[in-house]
């Protein structure tokens, strides 16, 4: 299986930028794992927030195709532990889905298509931060839970 993290626009703060290679390099030890940018739309001061969330929207499900596994980082989605997250990726892991597709929306977060094609939605955290800083956080978590179903003791640390 493949793993892909989708983002909408790119990263700009490169102490980010750092950290998510560091956490890629580390994943690759365990599986393919790829971050896929969507460019952030033109011309969004003219937009509404739903007309903005449906363009993104199409370009989202562009992007996923039969046989994957659509999980949107979402607010409203479950939380994990670090420990129930590796166990959750762990029954994906042994399903017949070719992809594993995780998905962090734009400002406005997800038309109701995409929303009607995802198979879950996890929360990272109460908390509210950046698109740019959810996609280290899910990085670091990602390679976090390797390390919990391989028995390393990274998440001893």
């Amino acid at each position: 299986m493949k793993a892909v993290l989708l983002v909408v626009g790119k990263t700009d703060d490169s102490f980010i930028n750092e950290g998510i290679a560091k956490y890629l390099n580390r994943i690759q030890k365990y599986m393919s794992f790829d971050i896929e940018v969507i460019p952030d739309l033109k011309n969004t001061k003219n937009m509404q927030q739903l007309q903005q969330k449906e363009k993104e929207g199409e370009l989202i499900l562009r992007k996923v195709q039969p046989g994957d596994y659509l999980v949107l980082l979402d607010e409203r989605g479950k939380q994990h532990t670090s420990v129930d997250f590796a166990n959750w990726l762990n029954s994906i892991f042994i399903s017949s889905y070719k992809r594993l597709i995780f998905v962090v929306g734009g400002p406005y977060g997800f038309s109701h298509d995409v929303y009607n094609k995802c198979q879950s939605k996890i929360s990272i955290s109460k908390f509210t931060f950046s698109h740019q800083m959810v996609r280290l956080i899910f990085v670091e978590q990602f390679y976090r839970a390797h390390t919990i179903l391989k028995g390393e003791p990274y998440h001893h640390v």
